[in-house]
């Protein structure tokens, strides 16, 4: 709460005397205080915070009694209006209004980028950096020039929200207002980014916390413990489907019947559909998931309970919906795995035990799990090569998880992440290439029935 000050009496003001290492600030509130000097004069000075670049700073309005406590307030008054509009009351107004003629300010500016941005950015990056700036950027300098905005103003902005204890926004904050800098250089408005040297000076973040996934030995656990869950059972149809294809949850939330193609044995998910940047969803290729003998078949039971909607997984108020973001962790939960395992930690589980037995290579994984190649021909030539291997990846996988759902199951709780891996002797192939070469290639068995 911030702290009350009583305003001063002109009584207090005449009697004020000089103390020597004594309080010689007298302070009235909002910023104004009457300051008594050593030769015994006094003057009143406004504390406030400079528009131009946040910082601390002060103005002296003149000597009291020459200026009266009322009049003090009413410069205070005047000058806090011309900080709320963006202005410096210790600086000439017609100083000002020549600047502010002939230079935009920072916020002009980062609409502009903003709204160019908007063709190439998804909604929701779009909307998280026009956010960091009007929180966190406007308010200290959004209507200064940006030729007048110091690296240290940029600085003390993003070290208030590291103060938050918020270390990665403070991170993209400092990368916002760097690409409006930069923008602002390429169309002349300021000479340079002033941003550039900063990020060394930003607080060390923690190391990055992946998804949780639990470790090989609670597999069997899980498995059952899925497949024995009371719930929707679209919800348990949603878990096996994760565990056996591990697509980005939001993929497999939005899943629609018509890009299932159950003769072919293929999962094709539209690339607008896709993580990555609006022109990546609007001109990139579809991803595609070679569909195991065991997926196949747990598709054709779900089809039975939802085949007549649109999604796989329609939302129980809302069929015309989905399912929530968080449907599958929550499960997750009442099945005794909260903290251990997670939707999108599917991914990592699978990434972990097929890299670490399959024999596949890991770009083929890296593949499946649509990491994106950023060099383009390569990526095409890439999804070729890997094509058969991928498919056979798939089938080795659901063969896998059909092994350890037979095991016994111990007592949890169990490790996170894999770190038992070498602990558990299996029955199935681990060997380099052992049993693929045997699969065929799933991708091409005709399902009994095409999708309807």
């Amino acid at each position: 709460m911030a702290k009350i000050i009583p305003p001063l009496t002109d009584a207090q003001c005449r009697g004020a005397k000089y103390r020597a290492g004594g309080k010689n600030k007298l302070f009235d509130g909002g910023g104004l205080f009457l300051e008594v000097l050593v030769s015994g004069g006094k003057r009143w000075r406004l504390k406030y915070k400079r528009p131009l670049d946040g910082a601390d700073t002060s103005i002296t309005f003149g000597q009291y009694p020459d200026i009266t406590l009322g009049e003090a307030r009413s410069l205070r008054a005047q000058a806090k209006r011309r900080i709320a509009a963006g202005m410096d009351p210790d600086q000439a107004p017609a100083e000002q209004e020549a600047q502010a003629s002939t230079r935009r300010s920072f916020q002009a500016v980062a609409q502009e980028w903003l709204t160019i941005k908007e063709k190439s950015w998804s909604a929701g990056y779009h909307s998280r950096m026009t956010n960091a700036l009007k929180a966190n950027a406007y308010p200290r300098f959004g209507k200064a020039p940006m030729d007048q905005i110091s690296g240290k103003a940029v600085l003390d902005a993003v070290r208030v929200v590291e103060a938050r204890g918020a270390l990665d926004m403070a991170s993209r904050v400092l990368d916002a207002i760097g690409m409006v800098f930069s923008y602002g250089v390429g169309i002349g408005e300021v000479h340079a980014d002033v941003t550039q040297s900063l990020r060394q000076f930003l607080a060390d973040r923690p190391p990055v916390q992946h998804f949780p996934h639990v470790g090989e030995a609670a597999i069997p656990a899980l498995l059952q413990r899925i497949d024995a869950y009371q719930g929707r059972p679209e919800t348990r149809y949603a878990l096996k489907l994760m565990m056996r294809t591990f697509p980005r949850t939001n993929e497999l939330r939005w899943a629609r019947w018509p890009e299932f193609h159950f003769e072919a044995a293929v999962w094709e998910i539209p690339a607008v559909r896709m993580k990555g940047r609006l022109m990546q969803k609007e001109w990139g290729s579809s991803h595609l998931i070679p569909l195991s003998r065991q997926t196949i078949a747990l598709l054709k039971e779900l089809q039975q309970l939802t085949g007549h909607y649109e999604h796989l997984f329609p939302g129980m108020r809302n069929p015309r919906g989905v399912i929530s973001a968080d449907t599958l962790n929550k499960a997750l939960k009442i099945m005794g795995f909260k903290g251990e395992q997670t939707g999108h930690g599917f991914r990592g589980l699978a990434s972990t035990i097929m890299n670490e037995y399959s024999g596949v290579r890991p770009k083929a994984i890296e593949h499946q799990l649509a990491h994106k190649d950023q060099n383009k021909v390569r990526s095409a030539y890439n999804h070729a090569e890997y094509w058969i291997e991928r498919c056979r990846l798939m089938q080795w996988w659901s063969d896998y998880l059909d092994a350890r759902a037979a095991e016994p199951v111990g007592d949890g709780p169990y490790p996170i992440g894999g770190d038992c891996l070498q602990s558990i002797p299996h029955s199935y192939p681990t060997a380099p290439g052992l049993g693929l070469a045997a699969l065929g290639n799933p991708c091409k068995e005709k399902a009994a029935e095409p999708i309807g």
